[in-house]
């Protein structure tokens, strides 16, 4: 059995795509870490004492740092074991990934959760359609560049998977999962099929595995799942 006091400890949630993204490179690194699934609505004095931001993901190394960003996270785990290469893709370099899941993580993610949540903002139906048009069809602008580039290769930088498509892919999954059937009503062919690819993967089907709310002061669960 697994000593879990001698692992990394992740605190993590299910549906917040940064932790999925996370828990998504620590699954391909095979770096292995005891996860503690929280409720955001009741978060554990353990994780905001480790991280007074309170957001998951937070990873809690064996000598004691602190990772509490998500793409942070991914980079720890991919430096220390990257078999499949997602920090090396085939037509780009690191940084021009991380270039563009900036700009993921920054413009079109504010106007996705504008658009998300614009019911719980706004005051009267008519404010309430207008606001959501507006940031959904800016966050669209954005994903046209995601569906440029996947007209040239299979993945978005190249034809394999990288870190840009692990760190992306959870928030265009969020996006479409707003309004489905709209979504796949869009002309970005290619960006429909990339994301109906991620969704029905493997590896996102095992890193989506659900797992009962940790309390302290009982051990997390051993992840990724070791195999027998």
């Amino acid at each position: 059995m697994m000593n879990h006091s001698s692992l990394p400890i992740l605190y993590s949630f299910r549906r917040c795509p940064y932790a999925m993204r996370a828990r998504l490179a620590l699954q391909s690194s095979q770096q292995v870490c005891e996860l503690r699934e929280v409720v955001l609505r009741d978060k554990p004095e353990d994780m905001i004492a480790a991280s007074p931001k309170a957001t998951v993901p937070v990873l809690i190394d064996r000598d004691g740092t602190v990772i509490d960003e998500s793409l942070d996270v991914m980079l720890w785990a991919l430096r220390k074991n990257d078999p499949s290469k997602l920090l090396h893709p085939d037509t780009a370099t690191e940084q021009d990934m991380l270039d563009l899941i900036s700009r993921i993580d920054g413009p079109f993610k504010a106007h996705l959760d504008a658009y998300k949540y614009a019911p719980r903002n706004a005051k009267a139906d008519s404010v309430v359609g207008n606001e959501r048009d507006k940031h959904r069809d800016a966050a669209m602008v954005c994903l046209k560049e995601l569906e440029q580039k996947l007209t040239e290769t299979e993945f978005l930088f190249g034809n394999r998977k990288s870190l840009a498509d692990i760190a992306i892919a959870p928030f265009v999954r969020q996006f479409a999962n707003v309004d489905l059937d709209w979504f796949q009503s869009q002309p970005f062919p290619k960006l429909i099929v990339w994301l109906d690819g991620f969704v029905r993967s493997d590896d996102f089907v095992s890193c989506m595995s659900k797992y009962d709310k940790w309390v302290a002061p009982d051990a997390g669960v051993t992840f990724p799942e070791q195999q027998a």
